[in-house]
C-alpha cells in the first residue's frame, strides 16, 4: 500500500481547517500586540519628566530646590538640593509645619 494520498483527498479536514484559521488569527494579534507594546513604549519614555508641583504651604530651607515630593496620610516630604548636599524636609499635612529634617550624604 502507497502513503500518498489519492488526488481528491489533498484537502484538510473541518477541524485542521479550523485550528488553522485560529492560529492565523493568534499570531495577528501576538504582533499586533508586540507592535502597541514597542509604540507605548517609545511614547512614554521619550516624554519629559513631569515638573514638581508642591502645596503653596510649603517654605523650604534657604537656597534648597525640590527634586521629589511624597505624601502620607498625616505628612508630606520634599527631597531638597542645595550648595550643603541633599536633604529631605518632613512637614505636617495640616499645617505645613517642619517635623523633621534628614541630612542625605
Amino acid at each position: 500500500m502507497s502513503d500518498a494520498l489519492p488526488e481528491d483527498q489533498t484537502e484538510l479536514p473541518a477541524s485542521l481547517k479550523f485550528l488553522k484559521i485560529l492560529v492565523t488569527i493568534l499570531t495577528g494579534v501576538m504582533i499586533l500586540g508586540v507592535v502597541v507594546i514597542i509604540f507605548l513604549l517609545v511614547t512614554r519614555l521619550t516624554q519629559s519628566p513631569a515638573s514638581i508641583a508642591l502645596p503653596d504651604q510649603i517654605t523650604l530651607p534657604d537656597d534648597a530646590t525640590a527634586t521629589a515630593y511624597t505624601r502620607g496620610s498625616d505628612w508630606f516630604a520634599v527631597v531638597t538640593t542645595s550648595e550643603d548636599g541633599e536633604s529631605i524636609v518632613i512637614y505636617d499635612l495640616d499645617g505645613g509645619t517642619l517635623r523633621h529634617e534628614i541630612k542625605v550624604d
